[in-house]
């Protein structure tokens, strides 16, 4: 299967994105190569369509290239960005391959972990939108007043730069713990694709579960069936039985 990844939201995601599937393809022994194109995004773009709400705009940036990716060769696309995820539905309608969205396993993953009530850090408007209002089993919640706008500010800063300092990483660990120790989480979903730059290497205080590594793994696993079904048809043609 050829991913398309629609990146650049942030950078520093992007290539998060990027080295895991290799490192995925690479550790599941499979002799295919993996094919992957990425289109860039600004991230610009999605941060003003995010704060005026302006879905329409973003979908039509989103949609340009997913078709600029099909014609690439593409067979299914990827968003790199939970914020991005604010017009998934929408861009799911307009695009002209299918959409690996990063929320529809999560609850699943979740509740695989034993978790019935988790915290959620990122971006302000993942943190207040209806993007978990799919979830059915899982309780969500997010930092209260002046915490979550501090926990906004330092993750796009982040984003942006693709870098955090230690005042930054210390506002997010904060805002973290205390949803465990303040407002009964088990544990806190990273739902900022680039929050791994404060994590990575660094002990935080509680338990967490990073969306871009359940998303990585959606696609991964997506990429690896669709390669079973090819060698599934080829050895049917070999052995001379016609496909259904």
């Amino acid at each position: 299967m050829h991913i398309g990844l629609i990146g650049g939201i942030g950078p520093a995601a992007t290539e998060f994105y990027y080295r895991n599937l290799v490192r995925a393809r690479q550790a599941s022994g499979s002799h295919s190569q993996l094919e992957l194109t990425i289109c860039h995004a600004q991230a610009s773009d999605l941060i003003r369509n995010i704060q005026t709400g302006d879905v329409d705009k973003q979908v039509g940036i989103f949609q340009a290239l997913a078709n600029r990716l099909s014609a690439a060769g593409a067979d299914v696309l990827a968003v790199t960005s939970i914020a991005g995820h604010f017009c998934i539905s929408e861009l799911r309608d307009v695009s002209p391959i299918p959409v690996i969205d990063a929320l529809s396993g999560l609850e699943n993953v979740l509740l695989e972990k034993g978790y019935t009530k988790v915290g959620v850090l990122g971006n302000k408007v993942v943190m207040e939108s209806r993007l978990f209002d799919s979830f059915q089993e899982v309780e969500i919640v997010v930092p209260p007043g002046e915490s979550l706008e501090e926990v906004h500010e330092a993750y796009m800063n982040i984003a942006v730069s693709g870098a955090v300092s230690e005042d930054q990483r210390t506002t997010i660990f904060q805002a973290g713990k205390a949803m465990c120790e303040e407002q009964g989480a088990e544990a806190v979903v990273l739902a900022g694709t680039d929050l791994f730059v404060a994590f990575d290497g660094y002990e935080c205080g509680f338990e967490y579960v990073d969306s871009a590594l359940v998303h990585i793994d959606a696609i991964h696993r997506a990429s690896l069936q669709n390669q079973i079904t090819r060698q599934c048809t080829r050895q049917a043609r070999d052995c001379g039985v016609s496909e259904q």
